[in-house]
């Protein structure tokens, strides 16, 4: 056992610890979000506010100052990039919702059914262009660098999913592919902008990264359980969006395989050809669960969250350290 995951022993699931010890510098980031979304153009702070006044934890900005603070900052120079990484990830949000015709976000109605399509879209837009005038601010060339190069990883993401919906064929190296772009790039670019902005060495920076990077890989698989198996109070959406949407995730992926041909017809009707009845879902669900693609889906997100753990080893024992490792933690525990 290795240091890291001795941190993480004998102790509740929580990340309460990362919350209160990043409080303070997580109010200077509300602060800041909430003066950045403002415009003269009414909608644009109204929309904004509607979606980034339900993110009750900011997962991605307190990563980034949790990366910052491990890495030694002792200013808040690292709060501009964590307001940018939350306007990057709200901006892929509105655009993904408009793209899926998703009815709920963070347990809200989604934007582009109160404000319409062109609006979510256009306001995006926006928060992508305050995203850089903010890390512009920080004055640092290479934490720039990482988030600009998230954001164009992330659109290619989504791109590679959009042309791969509905693919009863699409196997797992391709669905990780997609979601190591939509998802984990930008969890690897927040802890990564963070500790190079505190001045990480390059070992640091790229530990950061493996640890982002694993850690949104863990996220995202439970988030493809929960679809079959949450509630829409735990998801902050309609449990069975990504079946009726047809997106082939890891759990459809493996259930799709270990059904065989006995099931092709129910699978090419209600993913390909997305006709379905109210009681389809409930077949799938079933479908998933009994041939342990759920649990698959589970184990493997648990060996993403222990490699980032791994990944903390490389710097020293901590209150900070021990946060991040109970953050990892607290990303395959979401399965209760």
């Amino acid at each position: 056992m290795d240091a890291a995951q001795a941190d993480s022993q004998a102790k509740p699931v929580s990340i309460d610890r990362l919350l209160k010890i990043a409080g303070p510098d997580m109010a200077g980031v509300d602060t800041m979000i909430r003066d950045r979304m403002q415009s003269p153009v009414a909608v644009i702070p109204a929309l904004a506010e509607h979606l980034i006044g339900g993110s009750a934890k900011r997962l991605r900005p307190l990563l980034t100052v949790a990366a910052a603070r491990l890495t030694g900052a002792s200013d808040a120079a690292c709060h501009n990039l964590a307001a940018a990484v939350e306007f990057i990830h709200t901006a892929t949000l509105l655009h993904d919702d408009v793209v899926d015709s998703s009815e709920l976000r963070r347990g809200k109605v989604a934007a582009h059914l109160i404000w319409g399509a062109p609006s979510s879209v256009l306001v995006g837009d926006f928060l992508f262009a305050r995203a850089f005038e903010l890390m512009v601010e920080t004055g640092s060339m290479a934490a720039l660098e990482i988030l600009a190069r998230a954001s164009r990883v992330i659109a290619e993401g989504e791109v590679l999913q959009l042309t791969r919906a509905h693919d009863l064929d699409l196997d797992q190296a391709v669905y990780l592919e997609i979601i190591k772009a939509k998802t984990a790039e930008l969890f690897a670019a927040a802890a990564e902008s963070g500790g190079v902005c505190a001045g990480a060495s390059p070992e640091q920076a790229a530990a950061l990264r493996r640890y982002g990077q694993e850690l949104g890989l863990a996220f995202q698989l439970v988030d493809d359980a929960l679809d079959y198996s949450g509630t829409s109070e735990t998801l902050g959406k309609n449990p069975g969006d990504d079946f009726r949407e047809g997106k082939a995730t890891l759990p459809l992926i493996l259930a799709i395989e270990r059904t065989g041909a006995q099931e092709r017809d129910f699978w090419m009707r209600t993913v390909d050809a997305r006709d379905q009845t109210e009681a389809d879902f409930e077949r799938a669900r079933t479908l998933v669960e009994d041939s342990g693609a759920l649990e698959a889906t589970l184990k493997a997100a648990a060996g993403y969250a222990e490699g980032a753990k791994s990944a903390l080893a490389h710097f020293p024992a901590g209150e900070w350290r021990s946060a991040l490792a109970d953050l990892a933690d607290f990303a395959v525990a979401r399965r209760a």
